[in-house]
């Protein structure tokens, strides 16, 4: 039985369990299904998702995903070990309508952002759910040729592109590499560890506490990723650094990120704030932070991995 995630634009849907909400996978009808007809591996509103994304050792154990056999009359769902059916396809709502895909509606069940699910989830299944939404949206947004603006077709079964028929010009799905970078130094007076948190306009400030977050942005055409460091630092706060490092990355859907982590040490200088990004930027003590990014965010992750290095409990 093939089974799908159910998207709408940056939500999932999902069922209320025991742990929370989970996402619900969706039975897909069978193609020798009396009802159903052959359905091309490649179409608008259905994407398959890499397997590799899900390596079965990176999920933890026990973790449940809920199963509905929507295409039958039966209304009853059945939880399996996530870890024990990868699912490899997600598919949009209106794709769910437009092919007569039953999906479960109960007091139980409802769609549910990823920002919310991504604090609750294991690591690997939110990079997938991030592939699905970035995939769609791409579908969604390339449906003609960006050379001669001819109306684009869906490429060859295992190719991942949009081809033009005039100019045969293929679109495949753009990444865009952002930097992300937890700057550390000793608090002048006391020797503590400070990082640099900065609060940006888009976080708002009706909200109280306001949220702080790291120093990122996009990588510019001809640079290279440490430069992308000193040059987004520099331009945000004004401060030279030292020792970059390269950490970890996560893809962020919103609209098509691939973050790229970095540490680095404060060399000098004083914050200058770039006025029309950030309203507010300074080193705070671990052990005396603002709101912070939520968990499973990249930004929280490198918070975390210093304020554990240096013993402090976030």
């Amino acid at each position: 039985m093939t089974c799908a995630f159910i998207l709408n634009n940056d939500t999932i849907l999902c069922q209320q369990t025991p742990d929370g909400m989970r996402p619900l996978s969706v039975a897909l009808p069978h193609p020798n299904d009396a009802n159903s007809s052959e359905a091309p591996k490649y179409q608008l509103g259905r994407v398959h998702l890499f397997e590799s994304v899900v390596p079965h050792h990176r999920l933890p154990k026990p973790y449940s995903a809920v199963r509905s056999d929507s295409v039958s009359d039966s209304t009853t769902s059945q939880v399996v070990a996530y870890d024990d059916a990868a699912e490899t396809i997600a598919i949009s709502y209106d794709y769910a309508l437009a092919h007569n895909i039953k999906l479960p509606s109960t007091d139980t069940t409802a769609f549910v952002a990823y920002r919310q699910l991504i604090t609750e989830l294991p690591a690997a299944l939110c990079d997938q759910l991030s592939q699905a939404m970035q995939l769609l949206r791409w579908q969604a947004d390339t449906q003609f040729c960006s050379r001669c603006a001819a109306p684009v077709i869906l490429a060859a079964q295992n190719d991942r592109s949009m081809v033009c028929p005039i100019c045969n010009l293929r679109q495949y799905p753009r990444v865009q590499p952002c930097v992300i970078t937890a700057i550390t130094r000793p608090n002048p007076s006391t020797g503590e560890t400070q990082i640099l948190l900065a609060h940006h306009h888009r976080y708002g400030t009706l909200k109280l506490p306001l949220q702080y977050g790291l120093i990122a942005g996009f990588v510019e055409v001809g640079e290279s990723l440490e430069h992308a460091v000193v040059r987004e630092v520099g331009e945000e706060v004004g401060i030279t650094l030292k020792d970059i490092a390269y950490v970890s990355s996560q893809p962020w859907p919103y609209p098509s990120n691939l973050m790229l982590g970095f540490r680095a040490s404060y060399a000098g200088g004083d914050i200058v704030l770039q006025e029309d990004e950030l309203s507010h930027a300074d080193f705070f003590d671990l052990s005396n932070l603002p709101k912070i990014p939520f968990k499973g965010s990249i930004a929280y992750n490198l918070i975390a991995q210093i304020a554990h290095e240096e013993g402090v409990s976030l």
